[in-house]
């Protein structure tokens, strides 16, 4: 069930890093504000891969 979890979670923190650093890529003129949104999103999509490797691991020593 864990692995589930970890992999929904992983997924939903990708989408959201990626949205995030879509709105911070409006186009035009970009403040500072913008940047710290671009660089959130990042690392929020990051975390969200590594979530994802996690619910896999998870998956794969349940299969063991």
């Amino acid at each position: 069930m864990g692995e589930f979890i970890d992999k929904v979670k992983g997924a939903i923190n990708q989408t959201v890093g990626q949205a995030k650093q879509d709105a911070a890529d409006t186009g035009g003129y970009r403040t500072e504000a913008d940047d710290k949104l671009a660089a959130e999103g990042a690392g929020q999509e990051l975390k969200g891969k590594f979530q994802e490797v996690k619910g896999k691991v998870k998956g794969a020593i349940n299969d063991l």
